[in-house]
C-alpha cells in the first residue's frame, strides 16, 4: 500500500532550517514510510494530550515527524523536528 503524502506549511518550513545532511535523511524516511508506513525502524506510534488525533514516526533517534492521517491511504505531513516538535 503507498501512501499519498502532503505538507503543511510549518512542516516545510522547518524541513528548510535542517541541515543538508538531515534533509536527506528525512526525505529517505518519508520514502519508507510512502511504501511501507508499518515499517519496525520507523516507530510509528499514536500522540496523547494535546496531541491526540496526531501521530509520529521516527526520523533518527534525536528527530520525529508529526503526521494526520486524512483517509485510509492520504498522510499530511505537519512537523519535522527533535522531541520539542511536540509542544
Amino acid at each position: 500500500m503507498t501512501l499519498r503524502i502532503g505538507y503543511k506549511p510549518a512542516f516545510i518550513r522547518q524541513f528548510k532550517k535542517l541541515p543538508e545532511a538531515l534533509q536527506r535523511e528525512v526525505k529517505d524516511r518519508i520514502q519508507a514510510f510512502r511504501e511501507d508506513p508499518q515499517h519496525p525502524s520507523l516507530y510509528v506510534h499514536k500522540l496523547k494530550g494535546e496531541l491526540r488525533g496526531q501521530w509520529s514516526f521516527s526520523v533518527n533517534y534525536q528527530y520525529r515527524m508529526v503526521f494526520v492521517y486524512e483517509g485510509k491511504r492520504n498522510v499530511v505531513l505537519l512537523a519535522v523536528g527533535d522531541h520539542g516538535v511536540y509542544g
